[in-house]
């Protein structure tokens, strides 16, 4: 009975390191890059990326909490490193071996999905390492998604249309805005709303969508009222925890950013199954935290 508890709590551990009920968000982004790009969106080449940028997002998870760790220990003590559930080193090592794999994986469809890899782990690192007190750090998170829309796209056709690359500066300029959001978590206000202008990058981009039926425009007007509702949060800055749960609606709103963007491709089956990723988010968060 003591190893099997052991094991459960060693288990949580790691999902709460990976901020594994995120993932979703990630496969939707895969969906996303590799159908804008004029590739086939269920297939098992896809899968595969996807899970290629699994271990890209969960190595960069586990890395974070790695080098937050200090910080954690004074402001996140619940934390699993400064909780002492698991050490330091363990977490850094686990980390860089999912990057490798991911890197790894990745690279088997070719040079450009190569070079996009290397790209994303270093972007990943930079962002890890330098994030705190950094103005310019939501930026290089969004450049992280975007290089997954980026390397989805060239496992898929062997590089990056410039309709891809208009999705890819829309899903950036999204997770900016959140990640802006995130990083005033601890203190559970907003001081410059301005920012989350970011927000609405996404929804001028996909404004065509509106021109591809009811289904379509409906996934849209999903997207802008997960944004309303997040702003709607944040605005209520003296209620208690209004900031975490705008940044969690936030984040699970990245699938609806793909939806959208779908949807203004006319990919409107695919879009309607990248919404699904926004319901399977916030579920999981409800069990492992996303943030």
């Amino acid at each position: 009975m003591a190893i099997a508890a052991h094991r459960s709590i060693a288990a949580e551990t790691l999902l709460k390191l990976g901020r594994v009920s995120n993932l979703p968000t990630v496969w939707t982004n895969v969906l996303a890059g590799t159908v804008l790009a004029g590739g086939a969106g269920l297939s098992a080449q896809t899968g595969i990326v996807a899970l290629a940028m699994s271990l890209f997002y969960v190595g960069g998870m586990f890395l974070n909490d790695y080098c937050d760790r200090d910080v954690d220990a004074r402001e996140r003590p619940s934390r699993p490193i400064p909780a002492g559930e698991i050490s330091p080193r363990t977490v850094a090592v686990i980390a860089s071996a999912l990057l490798a794999a991911g890197i790894a994986l990745v690279a088997a469809f070719g040079m450009a999905a190569a070079i996009a890899g290397v790209a994303l782990a270093l972007a990943i690192v930079g962002y890890d390492r330098f994030h705190n007190h950094n103005p310019l750090a939501p930026v290089v998170m969004g450049v992280c998604r975007a290089l997954v829309y980026c390397a989805a796209s060239a496992a898929a056709i062997g590089g990056v249309s410039t309709a891809l690359g208009t999705a890819a500066a829309a899903i950036l300029a999204f997770t900016a805005g959140l990640t802006y959001a995130a990083r005033q978590e601890s203190l559970d206000q907003i001081g410059n709303l301005w920012p989350l202008l970011l927000l609405a990058v996404p929804m001028i981009v996909a404004v065509p969508a509106l021109a591809h039926g009811m289904l379509a425009a409906l996934v849209y007007a999903g997207l802008a009222v997960c944004v309303c509702y997040a702003i709607y949060l944040l605005a209520r800055r003296p209620v208690p925890q209004s900031v975490p749960r705008a940044v969690g609606c936030l984040i699970a709103g990245i699938s609806l950013v793909d939806a959208a963007l779908l949807a203004s491709a006319g990919a409107v089956p695919l879009a309607l199954l990248a919404c699904a990723g926004f319901a399977a988010t916030l579920l999981l968060q409800r069990y492992i935290p996303g943030t």
